[in-house]
């Protein structure tokens, strides 16, 4: 048992959804730790211009193909010969009454925030439990834990986020793989920029969290030794007492 930080410095990431946001300042602060990274988003020019500022191995892809997640992991293998943590972030937001929106806009949501992201911890897991050792951290949102009118189709993907993670924990407790629910609260990012209205200035929020501040949060978990487990952090700017 040691009551040391771990050292970063030549681990191996993969991080979905990088392209921009909360993805792309996990990358910026990873490479920053030392850490080598792959990473992936639809995007391709801007995973192009990240790989370039943090020397990052690059795949595009649409998150929902199918064999995304073991091309990832092949790469990360092929190239490093290693994989110690995979940053399962990406996700699509869509909102409003039932008359507002359409189904496809959700079904897409499910795909993308749950059968994506559930195939992507599947495959990090396997190969997790065949090396025993790797860490998991599967982006969630407060609104995983509690609702509010018209976010329902959201939030249940990200209910169902937290339940897999959870499970996930329990099972793998005793073992050297490690789970985490990271549960933003408003953060500017572009997840929202669609929208008519942003949220931030729906809700009158002047001072939401930047992306930033949740990659200090997933290097934080990272950086925990061997015996600490995180299960889930739920991050909010100073202002919010709400979802």
């Amino acid at each position: 048992m040691t009551s040391g930080r771990e050292d970063l410095k030549g681990q191996v990431a993969i991080i979905t959804g990088a392209s921009s946001g909360i993805g792309a300042a996990v990358a910026r602060d990873l490479a920053e730790a030392g850490m080598r990274l792959v990473v992936t988003a639809r995007r391709e020019e801007r995973l192009k211009a990240l790989a370039e500022e943090t020397g990052a191995v690059w795949l595009a892809g649409d998150i929902t193909a199918p064999d995304l997640p073991v091309r990832l992991l092949d790469t990360a293998l092929g190239r490093f010969g290693r994989v110690d943590a995979v940053f399962n972030n990406a996700g699509v937001m869509d909102a409003g009454p039932v008359d507002a929106m359409d189904v496809e806009q959700i079904v897409r949501m499910v795909r993308v925030n749950v059968e994506a992201a559930f195939r992507m911890a599947y495959h990090a897991l396997v190969h997790f439990k065949r090396e025993d050792r790797g860490t998991l951290l599967n982006v969630s949102s407060i609104l995983g834990t509690r609702v509010r009118p018209h976010v329902g189709w959201y939030a249940g993907t990200k209910f169902a986020v937290e339940g897999l993670t959870e499970s996930l924990r329990m099972e793998f407790a005793g073992t050297n793989v490690r789970i985490t629910a990271i549960q933003p609260g408003s953060t500017l990012t572009e997840l929202q920029d669609h929208w008519p209205a942003h949220a931030r200035g729906a809700r009158n929020r002047k001072a939401p969290l930047l992306p930033e501040d949740i990659a200090r949060v997933v290097r934080f978990v990272l950086e925990q030794p061997p015996h600490v487990r995180i299960p889930k952090v739920l991050v909010l700017p100073a202002e919010q007492g709400t979802p």
